[in-house]
């Protein structure tokens, strides 16, 4: 492969490795293979315009042409003329798909379902870096300022994404960029001819600049492991509260400007809960009238790892003008819609948007978006609630206890997803839920158990000053010590409530304010508060209130509730109450959000019941088991090459040479540089009849499987000694009995014979001797040579060399019959006069 060829090939898939850091951004990752295919067109229309040649900018031209044409046969063939060549309409069609695309990532949080404008957008753009990249390093041949594009390719994923894995897209990122400065570094010194040589690595082929491009390959992983190191080092941190002016959470705000930014609700409480001077961040009006069960929620936390609460990872859709009824809610649990008028004062910057649980209805200007699972409103683009004022309407849920006691089992989906809990958390947790409940004989007696033995019967604490606590342990620790704030009640209500198979999540928000003269309520910092909420179903989500001395008692959860003792409550209109319907339509109440992440409860069990039928398309089945097969079998490669190429060699050892006559044929030098097949690298002009290419071939066939299971074992071949010399050097270096030496020298001996002598003899049992060889060198070796001998042997990068020798061979076929096809035939001189 020249070296022009290597490095297109090293531009596209340096650009391709890079592109892998937007596969978390986007499900499903099909669009990569498709990225790919077009990628490879654009390369290949550089590679052909180079060849022609073409100047430098007419090739960047052809190449932006067939890019915009392969998009166009994409994505807007039936806008095309011919379906290929991009007119107005397609252009046109273009700009649509890019419009819903931007509203598209605007509307779904991460990761985004891979619809049309998407697809065209991430596409579009792996490909104008993939152009950027080519024409950078390959037509202009300047391979460093191609890692500015790459760069931005990655630098764009990694800003939008937030996981855990972002060092496996950087280093998948950086081992692309890696690659194509090698490749780029390796056709510049080529082109100095053999100033750096080294040692062939191939027989037959000239030496390359082995030492600088290894040095090259030596610096670039250190600055890479460097770069990789050095961010995981315990450097010196600012660390501030979460309610200060910095912090990663679930929001974006930065709290600059004296604002309070609770990016991290979370752990933001304690420090809320202890600030010296309180603050009043909310101001409402409502005319609910009952003020104690008017909690803000900000958000729930439904993702329980053993260490924490967080928010799942959701899609976020646009703010609908009437949301859909809280899911499992029934028709027969009274409630009434209440308007609750909120304004945040101007120093606090929060990016989700307290209400009141369930909401039925906001008015809110700025950019915000929703999120149906939990019924939350966020920020988008750096919105927050400084200085905001909105209207919310919400349904007073007042369910009884009996309703309750009586709730059905929830739904698969539900519970699936709000009653896992990892393995690491304590066993005690569960023991210790099982031991209060043990009384209780449904789903809401144990519910209530649990928040009497945390808010009475338990002997628990409130304090604020307790650290928050992290670890699998925490829980299990607040068990023990029994002291503790709104967090370590909520958290620990939820997990064991989830052992007990009880759906639960944890939210976070205001407890009620404080009334005032003018009918308002204050809502200030030490306001803050976590509580449990459990799911039955006909009810829906459920608040709890474990914690002690803090928010109110839900009535349902007091003995003597009752359907005849619950508080007067503003009646609901018809229209309200017609509006949250139990059995809403599933376009009504059920987006299709929800129906892709298994949170309608109607169609699951169709769902369910079809996939059942039907099971997985036996395509799919089929391509996993090709995939793990491939898997499986990819490390093994080296040594099932190495296993086959020995049974090839020897086998042929086995036939007899007693067919051959006359000299075999004759080499320039000895025999180190022998192809794998056998036959000699150059021959000299010896007539045919003279050799016998069956004793030849057989023999070293036999001497390049001893070299090369030597080199298995350590001993790297010397390409410029006899075989003589090198037999001498295999018993030395290997530490070989008498016997083990005798085959060495007797295989060398056979090889001399038929490179040197006139009329060489037939061998026999050569293949006995070089498993006799074989056995002496793993006796002598250590455990760490002999397994690696085995799995990965030091000799099968002859593998890589056959296919590149091919490859070459090939190519000078295919150049040689295009030249012929395309030769002028030549002009005859014709005979004068």
């Amino acid at each position: 492969m020249s070296g022009r060829a290597r490095l297109t090939l090293c531009s596209a898939a340096a650009t391709l490795l890079a592109s892998c850091a937007l596969l978390p951004l986007v499900e499903p990752a099909t669009w990569l293979l498709q990225a790919a295919f077009l990628l490879a067109i654009q390369s290949g229309a550089g590679a052909a315009a180079r060849r022609v040649p073409l100047a430098r900018p007419l090739t960047v031209a052809v190449q932006a042409l067939v890019t915009l044409m392969a998009l166009t046969l994409v994505f807007a063939r039936g806008h095309a003329v011919l379906g290929l060549f991009p007119g107005p309409g397609a252009f046109r069609h273009f700009g649509d798909l890019l419009q819903a695309g931007a509203d598209d990532i605007g509307r779904y949080a991460i990761p985004a379902p891979l619809s049309d404008g998407i697809r065209l957008m991430v596409i579009g753009g792996v490909l104008v870096i993939g152009l950027a990249v080519d024409t950078l390093a390959v037509t202009f041949r300047n391979a460093a300022p191609a890692g500015l594009p790459l760069l931005a390719l990655y630098s764009v994923a990694a800003g939008l994404f937030d996981g855990s894995a972002d060092w496996l897209w950087f280093l998948v990122a950086a081992a692309g960029y890696l690659m194509l400065l090698l490749a780029e570094g390796r056709e510049r010194l080529s082109q100095w001819g053999r100033v750096f040589g080294g040692v062939s690595h191939g027989p037959g082929e000239p030496s390359g600049p082995v030492a600088p491009v290894r040095t090259g390959r030596r610096i670039g992983m250190a600055a890479l492991g460097v770069a990789l190191v050095v961010p995981l080092l315990p450097l010196p941190a600012v660390q501030e509260g979460l309610l200060g002016g910095a912090g990663a959470g679930v929001g974006a705000g930065n709290g600059s400007g004296g604002t309070i930014s609770a990016v991290n609700p979370l752990v933001s409480l304690r420090d809320s809960l202890n600030v010296d001077e309180d603050r009043t961040v909310l101001t409402l009006r409502t005319n609910s009238g009952n003020l104690s069960d008017l909690y803000l929620r900000i958000v729930s936390l439904d993702d329980f790892d053993g260490t924490t609460w967080k928010p799942a990872k959701r899609h976020i859709t646009a703010v609908p003008d009437d949301f859909p009824a809280p899911t499992g809610l029934g028709p027969d649990v009274k409630r009434a819609e209440i308007t609750t008028r909120i304004a945040a004062a101007g120093t606090y910057a929060q990016d989700w948007l307290p209400m009141p649980y369930p909401p039925s209805g906001v008015q809110i200007k700025g950019n915000w978006r929703y999120e149906p699972v939990g019924m939350t409103l966020v920020g988008d683009h750096g919105q927050n609630t400084s200085g905001k004022t909105y209207l919310v309407k919400s349904l007073d849920v007042q369910p009884t206890a009996q309703q309750l006691a009586s709730a059905a089992k929830a739904p698969d989906a539900i519970r699936r997803e709000y009653t896992k809990v990892p393995d690491s958390l304590p066993a005690v947790v569960a023991q210790r839920a099982r031991e209060i409940t043990k009384n209780a004989a449904s789903g809401y007696e144990k519910a209530v158990a649990l928040q009497d033995y945390f808010a009475v019967t338990g002997g628990f604490a409130y304090d604020t000053q307790v650290e928050v606590g992290s670890g699998p342990g925490a829980i299990a620790r607040f068990l023990r010590d029994k002291q503790g704030f709104c967090v370590h009640f909520s958290f620990a209500m939820a997990a064991m409530a989830r052992t007990l198979g009880i759906p639960a999540r944890v939210a976070v928000g205001f407890a009620p304010g404080s009334p005032q003269a003018d009918g308002t309520v204050t809502v200030s910092l030490k306001d803050a508060h976590a509580w449990p909420e459990l799911y039955f179903e006909g009810v829906g989500w459920t608040r709890f209130e474990p914690t002690p001395t803090r928010g109110s008692t839900p009535t349902y959860t007091l003995p003597e509730t009752s359907g005849q003792t619950q508080p007067d409550l503003p009646q609901a209109s018809a229209s309200a109450s017609a509006a949250p319907s139990a059995a809403p339509s599933a376009s009504a109440s059920c987006s299709a959000t929800d129906r892709k992440l298994g949170n309608c409860a109607d169609p699951l069990p169709l769902d369910q019941a079809g996939q059942g039928a039907g099971g997985a398309p036996w395509y799919r089945t089929a391509a996993w088991a090709l995939l793990g097969a491939a898997a499986l079998a990819l490390p093994l490669l080296p040594m099932l090459w190495r296993l086959r190429r020995r049974s090839v060699r020897l086998a042929s050892a086995q036939h007899s040479a007693a067919s051959a006559s006359g000299a075999p044929p004759r080499r320039k030098g000895d025999a180190g540089g022998l192809r794998d097949g056998g036959e000699p690298a150059v021959l000299l002009d010896v007539p045919p009849e003279e050799a016998s290419e069956a004793t030849a071939r057989h023999v070293l066939a036999v001497w390049r499987e001893l070299t090369d299971t030597a080199w298995d074992y350590g001993i790297e071949p010397d390409e410029a000694l006899t075989p003589r010399r090198a037999a001498a050097r295999i018993v030395r270096i290997g530490e070989l009995d008498e016997t083990a030496s005798r085959s060495v020298h007797r295989v060398a001996d056979a090889v001399e014979q038929v490179l040197f002598a006139p009329a060489p003899r037939a061998e026999s049992g050569l293949a006995d001797e070089v498993r006799r060889v074989r056995a002496a060198l793993r006796e002598n070796a250590g455990g760490a040579t002999r397994v690696r001998a085995v799995v990965a042997p030091r000799s099968a990068v002859r593998a890589v060399w056959d296919l590149a020798d091919r490859w070459s061979a090939l190519k000078a076929s295919w150049a040689g019959r295009l030249a012929t096809l395309v030769r002028r035939p030549s002009r005859r001189q014709q005979p004068s006069g």
